[in-house]
């Protein structure tokens, strides 16, 4: 199982900015190593075998068809199907990334679901690169010994900053502050949930809290993403409450108790196979709420507003 040891929920704010900066197109392997859907399962062991992977995209006219593991090879050999075509016998239901994806993506699917690579798309669909845990440990290693030095010293002259009274940096308190979504535009997705987490560090805020917020800010702002034509992150800062208020353009929910469900979901399969649309992310917006209200109308979009107490102490409540 492939596994990436950091916590993207709670990192230090170099490593924030490191992850977020960082794109899928920085630490991917390209030029790709494919098969064709024609190609026989012992032909892609032998290329398997031959450069020392453990994966291949199938690919027929630039489009990703499906993928072969190591795993399906066993299978293979153990069914008897080892000199069938790989069309029928890969594995077609692939999540793919996206190039523009921050590479905290890459770490939060591969911590989910296990998978040893991932293959990357263009804005045409079409493979451009490969991704393994590999890959993505490599480059964040490379790009924190070149950035952690610079980025905590900026941290520390911003903690200089804070008020020693009451931990709260006036330049922050009782502020609102604006973020734009785009649909599919995963080079800004998670932008607004970055930023807050940061402020909110800076404010002294008690992590416990900052994480609530930041699974529901990043709940809302990747379903604008997916769900809608674009929308905007809003993020109201008043004395010890904060509200995060969510308003896209697009469809609207047609049936808001349904879209309250967990697992209910309407995404397509693009969505889907970019690893979201399980249905989860209204529930888990509302659970660690402290106060929550959603506004929907077919054609015109949909309003979220979750409210937080800043000073509210560590509860029961499952986050």
């Amino acid at each position: 199982m492939a596994v990436i040891p950091i916590n993207t929920d709670a990192p230090s704010e170099a490593v924030l900015e490191i992850l977020f900066n960082l794109k899928v197109r920085d630490v991917m392997s390209h030029p790709v190593l494919s098969m064709a859907p024609e190609d026989t399962m012992r032909n892609i062991q032998s290329r398997m075998r031959d450069n020392s992977i453990t994966g291949i995209p199938i690919i027929k006219n630039e489009e990703l068809r499906g993928i072969v593991s190591m795993d399906d090879i066993v299978t293979a050999l153990d069914k008897g199907w080892i000199d069938e075509p790989a069309e029928a016998h890969m594995t077609k239901d692939v999540i793919v990334f996206e190039e523009d994806m921050p590479v905290s993506f890459c770490i939060t699917y591969f911590n989910k679901h296990g998978y040893g690579r991932y293959p990357v798309i263009n804005s045409e669909n079409k493979v451009t690169g490969i991704v393994t845990a590999t890959d993505v440990i490599t480059a964040l290693l490379s790009a924190m010994n070149q950035e952690v030095a610079r980025l905590e010293s900026k941290a520390r002259e911003m903690e200089a900053r804070i008020s020693p009274e009451t931990g709260i940096n006036s330049e922050e308190e009782n502020k609102t502050f604006e973020f734009k979504t785009e649909p599919f535009n995963f080079g800004i997705a998670g932008q607004a949930s970055t930023e807050i987490k940061k402020i909110l560090k800076k404010m002294g805020i008690d992590a416990y809290i900052i994480r609530r917020i930041g699974i529901a800010s990043y709940e809302l702002e990747i379903n604008q993403v997916v769900h809608s034509l674009g929308g905007v992150m809003r993020y109201v800062i008043s004395g010890d409450t904060l509200e995060i208020i969510a308003e896209d353009k697009g469809p609207g929910i047609p049936d808001l108790e349904k879209a309250m469900t967990e697992g209910f979901s309407t995404a397509d399969e693009r969505v889907r196979s970019l690893g979201f649309g399980a249905g989860m992310g209204l529930p888990n917006t509302k659970r660690v709420s402290d106060r929550f209200e959603i506004k929907s109308s077919p054609g015109k979009g949909t309003v979220v507003i979750a409210g937080f107490d800043l000073r509210k102490k560590q509860d029961s409540k499952d986050v």
